[in-house]
């Protein structure tokens, strides 16, 4: 090859190097994403917490804001745990949609079958899928017994005491008929998982879930969630004087209110089930499936389809709370998009779905 072709080469070569790579379509929803959350950021100052934005199992962005501990000074970070609220009767869905997938329930066999110590003329009548959408007609006589005594909720209790003594009054309406949002479900619930699985609940959340997931930052808690090691404590407001707001979980209303996650966990525990191999294709479809269409409730949490990035979406639509935590997911069925909000200082609701809306929209623009 003559010089002068050898310098024509390089030249082009050089030339070639020179001009900007293309943009991929990762890092633009990346770039998107971390602007969405400075832009939420921004938007709510007195946000203290993580937002994060993801696609599939992947994290596009995730940031922490303020304080996870205002009393010693720490300050938030991504990993950082967090009460998850009625996030954990979601959880407590997909532990047992994983004992239908074994074969060892079945969702729509009267209860009795698997708690023959319970009531015989409700247990005959109400089924999991009942109890799962609040739709047993199960009166919430464990909401009323914790609004009646603070301490209440320092107070141990056998599983089946508790069933007995706050899961088992009169049906307030026919099992399928109606709904109404009673705590008292998720007592019997609980009861029956641990009597089919021969576990306790915490043994059944990590043998079905956070194991295979390998989910570091994630499992129950029993009492104040403050006990528990690399957990944000919760508070009345995001700056001081640090009031703590904590509302501590007895183990028998595990199911309720009693599971803590991060933001990286969260996301990796929705693709698993969601589109990953921890339940069967029945199952999830069966976890997905609302039952009560004017509550937009499935099987212990939302599906709704709503307005996002300008498109009507079907979306997996989680909130929760409890003491001071509060907590939001959501991810669009079709697509993965997802993103997860956690806060620790008693954040105004509207707000929180406001930040949702923000990030989710963000993923489609």
């Amino acid at each position: 090859m003559q010089r002068r072709q050898c310098l024509a080469l390089a030249g082009a070569f050089a030339l070639g190097a020179a001009r900007p790579l293309p943009v991929t379509a990762a890092a633009m929803a990346t770039t998107a994403a971390m602007a969405a959350i400075e832009a939420a950021a921004a938007a709510f100052p007195d946000f203290n917490g993580v937002m994060l934005c993801g696609r599939g199992g992947s994290v596009l962005a995730c940031r922490a804001f303020g304080v996870a501990d205002g009393e010693a000074g720490v300050a938030m970070w991504t990993d950082a745990r967090l009460e998850a609220g009625s996030v954990s009767k979601w959880i407590a869905a997909m532990v047992v949609m994983t004992l239908v997938d074994q074969g060892k329930l079945a969702l729509d066999t009267p209860i009795l079958r698997y708690l023959p110590d319970y009531r015989a003329d409700s247990g005959a009548r109400i089924t999991l899928r009942h109890l799962f959408s609040h739709s047993s007609g199960v009166p919430n006589d464990i909401a009323a017994a914790r609004k009646a005594d603070p301490q209440f909720r320092f107070v141990s209790m056998d599983q089946m005491a508790a069933v007995k003594r706050y899961a088992s009054g009169d049906l307030q309406f026919a099992p399928g008929t109606a709904w109404d949002y009673s705590h008292s479900n998720w007592l019997i619930v609980k009861a029956i998982v641990e009597r089919v699985s021969a576990m306790p609940y915490a043994d059944c959340v990590a043998r079905f879930l956070t194991g295979p997931l390998d989910l570091k930052d994630s499992g129950t808690f029993t009492g104040e969630s403050s006990a528990v090691p690399r957990m944000a404590i919760a508070y009345a407001r995001p700056q001081a004087p640090w009031e703590r707001r904590l509302s501590p979980i007895p183990d028998y209303m595990a199911m309720a209110g009693g599971y803590y996650t991060s933001a990286p966990d969260l996301l990796r525990l929705m693709d698993g089930v969601l589109d990953g191999d921890v339940l069967s294709t029945a199952s999830r479809r069966a976890l997905m499936r609302v039952v009560m269409p004017a509550q937009h409730y499935a099987l212990g949490g939302r599906t709704r389809v709503e307005t996002i990035g300008g498109t009507l979406r079907e979306a997996a639509w989680e909130d929760g709370s409890n003491g001071g935590f509060r907590l939001l997911a959501r991810r669009v069925l079709a697509d993965g998009n997802t993103v997860i909000v956690l806060n620790n200082t008693s954040f105004d609701y509207e707000k929180l779905g406001r930040i949702g809306t923000m990030l989710l929209d963000a993923a489609y623009r």
